[in-house]
């Protein structure tokens, strides 16, 4: 009888054992590629709540500059390495990527409720007719300013003013000596970096990548009026080394009261209003971005999200997390737990319509506005061939937005002109799409 016992609870031993194994084998790691950005850390910061929901499931992060995510997760889709099982990525890669079978459709069915998502960042990332990104939060950019400053100044900021308008607004708050500069914009080379804003400038001053025939035409006179205007209006009125500043950067400046205007995107609204993050949340103002010969595409549009590429080994998994973090119960997570100014935005049309988010969020009305007004078929004065606001969706801008990205950024640090900028950068563009055939 005892040996009985002693078998027994050997046996049970075993059993538990065994089952403690099975059930560590059940449980399931997702790695999830993201930027450094605010509403991505902060979804980091839920990861419990969706871990409790779903315990057989385990998230690891990889959290990266906006460059090098790019470059990371671009060079694991082309190899088909399986390395992440979600990836952040943005509206040139989705239609792209998808079409090339490089990514896995997102799984819309059920409660997801896909109709909710606002139709042109849902069109931004399909591809005839299938979402091949969930967007986690979507943006247009708009102008953000102090208007203490400006009020001070005897200056007004208005939607759609003139770039030159803008100008003079910057030279009027200009005051380096007490730590506050003009104008904050980005600088840092980068098709997505400084390429985004400067586009949009480029656009608004009647410019566009490519004619008809797709050739370069970044020596047009339009693209140097633009450059030119760009780099005088950072070198005169904005910080010191905005040849390395992107949006972290220029979110700092504009959070610690250094900068008088500010053009970026339209997500940036929820960080400047925090008081726990800004110390002037009390004194934005929002307007919708300057033009010059045109309002067509003077303000981009984007959303970054979650893809899952067709290698992952772990696509239902991953499409539970996905459709977890770009869900309307996400968002009224993020709500209730840190207060509905701080959701991610520019997704869902629910979210605009929530009481509680019209309340707490000043910049709805602004940002939904400059969203809606982007328009990716018809963003340039002449016509051009390409879909795209800020970038050109074909598969050669990658290469041809950060040449044009380093030799302008060149340019604003001063160790180029602007016309050898410009020049550099068609000769590489023509040199790419020759390779390519498309002339």
């Amino acid at each position: 009888m005892k040996n009985l016992t002693k078998t027994t609870l050997a046996c049970a031993v075993s059993l538990s054992a065994a089952m403690s194994a099975a059930s560590a084998l059940a449980e399931t790691q997702i790695t999830v590629a993201t930027v450094n950005n605010g509403h991505m850390i902060e979804m980091q910061k839920l990861t419990p709540a969706f871990e409790k929901a779903h315990p057989d499931i385990k998230v690891k992060w990889v959290t990266l500059e906006e460059n090098i995510l790019r470059q990371n997760v671009t060079q694991d889709i082309a190899n088909k390495s399986g390395l992440y099982d979600v990836m952040t990525i943005g509206m040139y890669e989705a239609p792209i990527w998808g079409d090339r079978g490089w990514l896995t459709p997102v799984d819309v069915s059920g409660s997801y409720d896909v109709d909710d998502i606002l139709p042109s960042i849902r069109q931004g990332l399909s591809h005839e007719g299938t979402l091949y990104a969930a967007p986690f939060y979507g943006e247009s950019s708009m102008v953000m300013y102090r208007k203490d400053l400006v009020k001070d100044a005897g200056m007004t900021v208005s939607d759609r003013d003139s770039w030159e308008h803008i100008r003079d607004v910057a030279a009027a708050v200009h005051n380096p000596d007490e730590g506050v500069y003009g104008i904050c914009l980005r600088g840092k080379a980068g098709w997505g970096d400084n390429m985004a804003l400067v586009t949009t400038i480029a656009n608004s001053f009647g410019a566009r990548w490519f004619d008809e025939d797709w050739k370069p035409q970044l020596e047009s006179k339009e693209w140097k009026q633009a450059v030119n205007f760009y780099v005088d209006l950072v070198t005169k009125y904005g910080p010191p080394g905005s040849s390395s500043n992107s949006f972290n950067e220029s979110l700092a400046l504009f959070n610690e009261g250094r900068c008088g205007m500010w053009i970026d995107a339209t997500i940036a609204a929820s960080f400047v209003t925090d008081p726990a993050q800004s110390k002037v949340a009390d004194q934005v103002g929002f307007a919708q971005s300057p033009i010059s010969a045109t309002e067509k595409g003077a303000n981009w549009l984007w959303s970054w999200s979650l893809a899952i590429p067709a290698a992952t080994k772990k696509a239902e998994a991953a499409q539970t997390f996905v459709r977890w973090a770009t869900s309307k119960e996400y968002i009224e997570l993020v709500g209730e737990t840190n207060g509905w100014a701080a959701v991610p935005t520019g997704t869902r049309t629910s979210t605009y319509e929530n009481a509680k988010f019209q309340k707490a969020a000043v910049f709805a009305e602004a940002e939904l506005k400059a969203i809606n007004s982007a328009d990716p078929t018809d963003s340039t004065l002449k016509p051009s061939p390409y879909v795209g606001v800020q970038f050109a969706a074909i598969p050669e801008f990658q290469a041809i937005g950060t040449t044009a990205g380093q030799m302008i950024s060149g340019a604003l640090s001063g160790s180029m002109s602007v016309d050898q900028a410009l020049k550099s950068a068609n000769v590489s563009a023509d040199r790419q799409m020759r390779r390519a055939k498309y002339y």
